[in-house]
């Protein structure tokens, strides 16, 4: 690929950067080389993100001291690509400038914000003069490294001091908020402060999948949409998006669902958050302690793995205890193996009910359970539900169980310091299918954004799949009040 011309002569890329100060869009067509190279498929930036590019340059000439813009989308749009545009051109074009991007998650940030700015920092025309760290793009002076530069900085609802230092008194001050859905209040209200600067040209970005129908990104639509730019964004509108996928997601929920309506079509969904159980329910839950009663019934769930990535899981539940017992994961079992190691918990722990995954292969599990002499229940996640669940009504079996399960978590049930587990449990979306009924992601679409199958979370929620009969007070009376049915 041919070098860039304007690396040949300081003074015409000084000129080039000097007119791209208060014009992004012009830098973003003139820092990399598309239609080049790894670009050679790359014409430019899609419309909506030339629409964000323009907005803020127009902003930036009319004088306007401090700019807030908000992008709610669906996925697959290019979020993160635009982000490190506009971080290499608030760099790039003013001298001393600082910034901070974070992140729903510490994942987020680390696997998709922060590698994508590293992908677009080698692209750039202007790389020799930037040094790009794990957590930092800063000058490659040293004498400027502290004072220009942005941080990747994750975010901590019990710890939100690290922003409250973002300041850069009569500069240039970038940030973003990644996945802004799920940033929590807190973060937003420290960011805030750094408004306070006088004479400071202040950017605040704020993008992603609009998750939740409360909270601070929300209100960037809502009460505070007078103070912020905002946008919508269909997936279907963007030229780089997997148009197959979206129609799919269409067909499979319906054009008027809440998962349509947040991950294709960028809007807020009708009722609550996305997130079926929060991560402060699961903190709670391994943080606590839920002693089980011997009169409690011992449950067995078991999930079983249908793809070459996924795990088989048995899980064991007593009570509002699941923290006790081990989970045990198996990956590349047959069915005959794994019901072979079923057979032998289900002879060691003796529970009071079995329940096992018969959707797909799972019913070879069952079958062979069944044929050793043991007494299992099938489920299938996609059968008919018992009934509402808490009084809110549900698509299939499935969702009914993790609606349970979530009920059992906010009246004490615990878990244990399962870092997969607590994922599983905190990574599946739900939305309202057409009729009012609560409709769980399905796992495949799990994958497609990035997500593991939540094996694990379904095996908990196996063992909420029916009620299961409490031990009598003749047979509780046999077992020793110190038994430990996970020893």
């Amino acid at each position: 690929m041919p070098k860039n011309p304007i690396l040949n002569a300081d003074a015409r890329v000084a000129d080039l950067l000097a007119a791209c100060t208060f014009d992004p869009a012009r830098f973003v067509r003139t820092a990399f080389g598309w239609g080049e190279g790894d670009l050679a498929d790359h014409p430019g930036p899609d419309p909506w993100q030339q629409t964000i590019l323009d907005t803020i340059g127009t902003k930036l000439v009319k004088g306007e001291r401090v700019i807030r813009i908000a992008v709610a989308s669906g996925h697959g749009i290019g979020k993160s690509a635009l982000v490190a545009w506009l971080a290499l051109w608030a760099l790039s074009t003013r001298e001393g400038c600082k910034g901070m991007i974070t992140a729903n998650t510490d994942n987020q940030l680390r696997t998709k914000t922060w590698p994508e700015l590293a992908k677009w920092h080698g692209h750039s025309v202007f790389r020799p003069w930037f040094n790009h760290s794990a957590t930092a793009l800063c000058s490659n002076d040293p004498d400027f490294e502290r004072l220009w530069r942005i941080d990747a900085v994750p975010w901590s609802k019990s710890n939100p001091a690290a922003f409250a230092g973002l300041h850069n008194q009569g500069g240039r001050l970038l940030l973003v908020f990644d996945e802004a859905s799920e940033i929590d209040d807190r973060i937003w209200e420290v960011a805030e402060g750094a408004l306070t600067d006088k004479d400071t040209e202040i950017i605040w970005l704020a993008f992603g999948n609009p998750t939740r129908n409360t909270g601070r990104f929300r209100e960037c639509f809502g009460r505070f949409r007078h103070r912020w730019t905002h946008a919508q964004i269909d997936s279907r509108t963007v030229r780089m998006t997997n148009k197959t996928l979206l129609e799919q997601w269409v067909e499979d929920y319906g054009e008027d669902s809440d998962f349509v309506r947040v991950r294709v079509k960028g809007l807020f969904p009708r009722a609550g958050s996305m997130q079926l159980i929060g991560t402060d329910l699961i903190e709670l839950a391994i943080g606590g302690n839920a002693e089980a009663s011997p009169f409690d019934p011992l449950v067995m769930g078991i999930d079983v793995a249908r793809f070459g990535d996924d795990q088989s899981v048995i899980v064991l539940r007593r009570g509002r205890d699941a923290k006790s017992g081990t989970i045990e994961r198996h990956r590349g079992l047959d069915t005959m193996a794994l019901a072979a190691r079923a057979a032998a918990l289900i002879g060691q722990f003796r529970p009071d009910a079995v329940f096992v995954d018969e959707t797909g292969v799972g019913g070879g599990v069952v079958d062979r359970l069944r044929q050793l002499g043991h007494s299992v229940i099938g489920v299938n996640f996609g059968g008919r539900p018992d009934g509402p669940v808490d009084g809110e009504r549900v698509a299939n079996k499935r969702a009914e169980m993790w609606c349970r399960m979530r009920l059992w978590l906010k009246t004490g049930g615990t878990i244990p310091d399962d870092r997969d587990l607590a994922a599983d449990l905190t990574g599946v979306a739900y939305g309202y299918s057409v009729h009012n009924e609560i409709q769980l992601e399905k796992k495949d679409d799990m994958k497609k954004r990035g997500l593991a199958s939540p094996d694990a979370g379904d095996a908990l929620a196996l063992t909420f799949a029916h009620p299961v009969a409490a031990r009598s007070r003749y047979e509780a009376a046999a077992i020793p009040w110190d038994f430990d049915p996970f020893e």
